[in-house]
């Protein structure tokens, strides 16, 4: 065998080895367990979906939780401004502890 056909067989071999090598750990199996223990956590009834509409979760009523989602979406709007963080502890009055 000439060097360039042998160098050249051993890149086809590696290259078809390479697929049969995993190319991420045994962790996969367990991707997004964590996303999904803290939606669990953060469900107040699980099986609520499944319920029928004589037993509804409790909760807020529908005037309440519309306007605080409005209040929400406004403040993307007209956001309320920062107060400057320089001016903490500084007062605009003359000292009058003398």
């Amino acid at each position: 065998m000439t060097t360039q056909l042998r160098t050249v067989t051993v890149l086809a071999g590696c290259a078809l080895l390479s697929a049969c090598v995993t190319t991420t750990p045994e962790y996969d199996a367990r991707f997004g367990d964590s996303v999904q223990i803290a939606q669990a956590r953060h469900t107040l009834d699980p099986g609520a979906t499944v319920r029928n509409a004589a037993n509804p979760v409790t909760g807020q009523d529908g005037r309440t939780a519309r306007a605080a989602y409005d209040r929400y979406l406004f403040s993307f709007i007209r956001p309320e401004p920062q107060a400057n963080v320089f001016t903490i502890g500084v007062s605009g009055g003359s000292n009058s502890s003398r």
